[in-house]
């Protein structure tokens, strides 16, 4: 088992989507992606420029992975596939990758990551895609904007900091991961617990 740290420099519940149940990551950090495994934790913590640095945005259990192509035709995320004209919550699903099936090519729906006159953002298409993978978790905690500091024994005081700056971290020692996991279940929340930060920002 495996604790992967990153840095949320947006945080619209977009990446990850904390929505409908499930914790979704479908879209940026393709490296994450790619190297998690099923009952590997990735989290989610602040950053300096949203003044939330050394704090919680989300935490999440891998309980499940697919591809797009998978994961868009899976009923259980239908709800995930965004609707621009509808709610916050549904203006940011993340489930808006799938294939043309003649001609192979990705197609991508109108999303947080189109151009906002609707066309597909291929520098985002590219981003996104070179991981056909997406993790899922029924096993999280999204705290959003509201997350708790993390413990200053968590931050480096012992030689290991939680918190990534650019990219993202992996190698952290044994006993710090299972005393972070610790400290997670200790929170006693579950799901959807706080509202999405940059959502103060958006109209």
């Amino acid at each position: 088992m495996k604790l992967h740290s990153y840095v949320v420099a947006r945080d619209f519940g977009f990446a990850p989507n904390p929505f409908y149940g499930f914790c979704t990551l479908a879209t940026c950090k393709p490296i994450i992606r790619r190297m998690a495994q099923i009952g590997d934790w990735v989290v989610g913590t602040g950053s300096k420029t949203r003044r939330r640095h050394g704090h919680m945005v989300f935490a999440m259990r891998v309980t499940e992975t697919m591809t797009f192509d998978e994961f868009w035709g899976d009923p259980r995320f239908f709800l995930k596939r965004p609707n621009l004209a509808g709610s916050k919550k549904q203006a940011f699903g993340d489930n808006i990758y799938h294939r043309d099936p003649v001609l192979g090519a990705w197609c991508q729906e109108n999303s947080h990551h189109s151009y906002a006159d609707g066309c597909a953002n291929q520098k985002n298409i590219a981003n996104d895609t070179q991981t056909d993978r997406v993790l899922i978790s029924d096993d999280y905690i999204y705290w959003g904007g509201s997350g708790p500091e993390i413990p200053e024994r968590f931050r480096g005081s012992r030689g290991t900091d939680l918190c990534a700056g650019r990219g993202h971290k992996n190698r952290f020692p044994d006993l710090f991961v299972q005393g972070f996991i610790e400290w997670i279940r200790s929170q006693g929340e579950h799901g959807y617990v706080g509202t999405p930060l940059d959502w103060a920002l958006s109209p």
